[in-house]
């Protein structure tokens, strides 16, 4: 079954949301945290979101910047593999717990926020959260507005 999306290109109806939405982009990404690892996180919370357009633009991204096949591909259990730093798993915890806020009383519990806290700095743990509530934020509209992944891609 495919579904057709509900409206084209909200940024594009809507002009001035782009203008806000690439001051969030720039703010996150000039913190200091690794542009690889804001690129996992961005996955992750997509893959969780089931938000195909992020999803397929994300490793796209991710891809062209340098990230290997073998770390995409593992992102969705990035628990049981080798592939990632200390710091990428507190990132990626991060992330699963701040895009799942529902599952549990303690939406981001003090062990993931620590963990976290141990790797990074008050300012990039600012960018940190302010990308994955970006990116939740485009999976919202992405999934509200039935936007698929590119089905040609040149």
């Amino acid at each position: 079954m495919t579904l057709e999306p509900r409206i084209r290109n909200s940024a594009a109806l809507l002009p001035d949301a782009a203008k806000g939405i690439n001051l969030l982009y720039k703010a996150a990404h000039s913190a200091g945290v690794p542009g690889s690892t804001l690129e996992l996180v961005h996955l992750r919370a997509s893959q969780i979101n089931g938000c195909s357009a992020c999803v397929d633009s994300g490793a796209r991204s991710a891809r062209k910047n340098g990230e290997t096949e073998e770390r995409l591909f593992a992102v969705a259990a990035w628990r049981e593999t080798p592939y990632f730093t200390e710091a990428e798993r507190a990132a990626l915890a991060l992330a699963e717990a701040a895009t799942r806020l529902a599952d549990r009383a303690d939406a981001v519990p003090d062990e993931i926020w620590n963990e976290a806290a141990r790797h990074f700095g008050e300012k990039e743990l600012a960018a940190l959260v302010l990308w994955i509530a970006t990116t939740n934020f485009f999976n919202r509209i992405n999934a509200t507005t039935r936007q698929p992944a590119p089905q040609n891609w040149g």
